[in-house]
């Protein structure tokens, strides 16, 4: 068995989507002083690597409370856009560009989720027609390109139980 850990790294000041909350960690509590450490976490719910709920951009949504967490796990396969796509695994794009009209050709393989690499062009109609059509997105991974190509392996990437929750990062990993 081999895990391939598919999280960005969370710090500082990071860079995040045009308009989104900068990201702000800072020491609170120390071990000299305190006897432990606590840190001050400040992000959107949609940093770094995360996934997102129904209703991230549908109003009528399921909020990410209200999800089964087997929507955020399971058999999942790197294709690329021009690949036969398996039924019914989630489907891992590395650095293509996807386009609007990708989303008929995932909804007919009936993939539960797409797993999106941070190098990605992911247009926001597609992510749109996604969480409509009840696919889950998750973004922002590092690391598929290290998954091996049109093999499937398992994939883990729960969110936190944020009540009312649009999204949330997530720790990635896959299974190999």
């Amino acid at each position: 068995m081999k895990i391939i850990d598919l999280t960005r790294l969370l710090y500082n000041q990071m860079p995040v989507y045009p308009g989104d909350p900068e990201v702000e960690i800072k020491q609170i509590q120390t071990i000299n002083k305190h006897g432990w450490r606590l840190r001050l976490l400040k992000f959107g719910s949609h940093t770094g690597t995360h996934a997102d709920a129904f209703s991230h951009m549908d109003e009528n949504g399921q909020t990410l409370d209200k999800m089964p967490l087997e929507k955020f796990m399971g058999k999942a396969q790197r294709v690329k856009v021009a690949d036969n796509f398996p039924k019914k695994v989630g489907l891992a794009f590395t650095a293509e560009k996807l386009e609007q009209d990708l989303w008929q050709k995932i909804r007919s393989a009936k993939a539960p989720f797409i797993l999106v690499n941070k190098d990605c062009d992911f247009p926001v109609e597609l992510e749109r027609k996604l969480l409509q059509n009840k696919i889950v997105t998750i973004t922002d991974l590092v690391n598929l390109e290290k998954l091996p190509q049109g093999k499937q392996f398992m994939f883990f990437g729960l969110p936190l139980k944020i009540k009312d929750g649009d999204g949330s990062p997530i720790r990635a990993v896959a299974v190999i």
